[in-house]
């Protein structure tokens, strides 16, 4: 097989991914490595361009009623469908080319029954409590009405939006994820993160770009992005975030065509993806930076944290990027 790597994303940078992913991966995440880098590491040939093992690994966490448990998301634990467990689902999805119309209207569906009055879904449920969870995820008691949430709406919305699904929870979403971006005065990382994700999916492409704009002012006055690794002192850690947990230009922009990607210059990305390619551990996966409350969880989180330094660098070696 004949690879084509840039400085970044080296062969033996890739390579000391996928021992870390055979070893240490879980099935989801073994599967999407072979699929999404074409197989490279499978001995067995497995063809790349069939996602049935992907799926088949998915809906391992799919719950009765349509939506995603199990650790999928490995900070949320238990069999207890969570909203944030979704946008996982959905990404997954979508790197398999299987986010159709059947499978959206199921989680759609699922998503209206636990969904605010306005549209919006929030973060997790009050299933969650007997459960494991970790002490920055605040659970809702029983019986409290549900108060949807951007950070988990538009992550969701996003995928859905780019597929083109027509459900009328979606329709709900869309306004509120608007109307959430739109009354943006204060923000942190992984908020504003959910909030380009959206735009960058949104229909109305000049309201998108002109939120945008204003958003990316937004992540500079508040501090929430280190332009410059060598110079941590200049960002500021949100409240509840672990120390050292910044945010990154790649973080936001996550590829270059997304509309975050004029909030930075080629240096400032570059800079950023520097840092990132040199931060594969010895072990060839990629650390956390979140809050570890949990060994186990943490395990789980690294290579799905791999898989996503992986596919930055990617995008950012091929041409367009920096």
């Amino acid at each position: 097989m004949t690879r084509t790597r840039t400085a970044r994303l080296t062969g033996a940078r890739l390579d000391a991914a996928a021992r870390y992913l055979w070893i240490s991966g879980r099935v989801l995440e073994q599967r999407r490595f072979a699929h999404l880098f074409d197989g490279e590491g499978d001995p067995t040939g497995d063809p790349a361009g069939d996602p049935a093992g992907v799926l088949a690994a998915l809906d391992a966490h799919r719950t009765a009623d349509g939506g995603y448990a199990y650790g999928l998301e490995p900070d949320v634990r238990g069999p207890a469908a969570q909203p944030i467990a979704v946008p996982g689902a959905l990404l997954v999805l979508e790197e398999a080319g299987a986010l159709d119309d059947a499978r959206a209207r199921d989680v759609c569906d699922w998503l209206a029954g636990v969904a605010a009055p306005d549209g919006g879904v929030p973060v997790v449920l009050p299933s969650l409590r007997p459960y494991p969870h970790p002490p920055f995820v605040p659970v809702p008691e029983e019986g409290e009405p549900p108060v949807g949430a951007l950070l988990s709406t538009g992550q969701i919305v996003a995928p859905l939006l780019r597929r083109g699904i027509v459900h009328p929870w979606l329709t709900a979403a869309t306004a509120f994820c608007r109307t959430a971006v739109e009354n943006l005065r204060e923000t942190h990382p992984y908020e504003a993160g959910a909030a380009i994700r959206f735009l960058d999916a949104a229909p109305d492409t000049a309201w998108a770009r002109r939120e945008a704009a204003r958003l990316g002012a937004l992540v500079h006055e508040q501090r929430i992005v280190l332009l410059d690794p060598a110079r941590p002192e200049d960002a500021l850690i949100s409240p509840g975030y672990a120390p050292g947990e910044y945010h990154l230009p790649h973080d936001y922009a996550r590829r270059p065509d997304s509309l975050a990607r004029a909030w930075f210059t080629d240096a400032e990305l570059a800079r950023g993806l520097d840092h990132l390619a040199a931060e594969q551990q010895s072990d060839g996966g990629w650390p956390i930076h979140w809050v570890r409350w949990s060994a186990s969880t943490e395990s789980e989180a690294r290579p799905g944290v791999t898989l996503q330094a992986l596919l930055a660098l990617r995008a950012y070696d091929a041409p367009g990027g920096v």
